[in-house]
């Protein structure tokens, strides 16, 4: 890429220097670090072209976030107002640099509870219309044909982790019971795993990856978090909760249906990661990659009684 017209086409500064390779990969993107004279920068290239118009209600919200004071990066438009620009025939987009250290579910569920909170309060972002087909991912379930059919796929072609999936599946199908809708509808990140809620050098920590940004229930990404940062520490549970009410958020856990978001969410994801060992791609280059994410699912699930006593832990 072209370091020089990247920095021109985003006021960057001078003297721009492009790192020798993507310093960052995720499931949608690399991201490639930019210094010139005004700084450093982080530049993310998806691995497929994006709809700029179908980003921009998720780069408005992060833009509101960072000006609320949600601890994230801002985003940088073009000297134009453009959220991307394409640079040698690469769609690019930037933020401002951050100083990130590698994920950790261990990180201080305070620190990650008030982030959430500031989240939950940006202001404007309360939502009244219907969910769209998009909006289902963090909604629906898998069901249990589709649970079947995919280990037969899996088993059909020698998956290592096909027999774990069988003996998961009957509690998969259990959790979806649990599914209802939100009661209430605002604009939510709606993908708070470790990866995107990163500890910072300065012993902060930082929201990344806000392009799934859209409307689901506060209490359900409440609920979410609650597992992927509390998983069987009642400790950890409650100071997480604690932080989040003490700094304003509007979110209160009741019952099962507030892990509507975690169900399906996960649920899908795990039908997902296991459909790429299927067949591999950019977001999982290889089986071992695809096999790593099914694990996530798999060797530490959120199986009924995991949830039942993180809700305890808060009664």
């Amino acid at each position: 890429m072209d370091a020089a017209a990247i920095a021109d086409r985003f006021a960057l500064g001078a003297a721009p220097r492009l790192s020798d390779g993507p310093v960052a990969r995720g499931k949608q993107g690399a991201v490639w670090r930019l210094t010139t004279s005004d700084g450093r920068w982080a530049v993310k290239v998806p691995f497929h072209r994006d709809d700029p118009a179908a980003l921009e209600p998720a780069a408005a919200f992060q833009e509101a976030a960072t000006a609320a004071g949600v601890p994230a990066p801002r985003i940088r438009r073009t000297a134009d107002g453009d959220l991307f620009a394409v640079v040698d025939d690469v769609q690019v987009r930037v933020y401002e640099w951050a100083d990130l250290a590698a994920p950790d579910p261990g990180i201080d569920p305070e620190l990650v509870g008030a982030a959430v909170a500031a989240l939950h309060r940006v202001p404007g972002f309360e939502h009244t219309g219907p969910l769209t087909d998009g909006d289902r991912w963090y909604a629906d379930p898998v069901g249990p044909a589709r649970w079947d059919a995919l280990i037969e796929r899996l088993r059909a072609a020698g998956a290592p982790f096909a027999a774990d999936l069988a003996a998961l599946r009957d509690e998969l199908v259990a959790l979806e019971s649990w599914l209802a809708p939100p009661a209430t509808l605002r604009t939510c990140h709606r993908d708070l795993v470790a990866d995107n809620v990163l500890p910072t050098v300065s012993g902060g920590v930082c929201v990344i990856d806000w392009e799934n940004s859209g409307p689901a229930g506060p209490a359900q990404e409440l609920a979410f978090v609650l597992f992927e940062y509390g998983r069987a520490d009642p400790g950890r549970a409650r100071a997480l909760v604690s932080a989040y009410t003490d700094a304003g958020g509007p979110a209160r856990l009741t019952g099962h249906g507030d892990f509507s978001m975690l169900i399906a969410q996960l649920g899908h994801v795990t039908e997902l990661s296991a459909g790429d060992w299927l067949r591999p791609n950019d977001r999982s280059p290889s089986r071992a990659h695809a096999e790593a994410w099914v694990r996530e699912a798999l060797d530490d699930p959120h199986t009924r009684d995991r949830l039942d006593n993180l809700l305890a832990a808060l009664r």
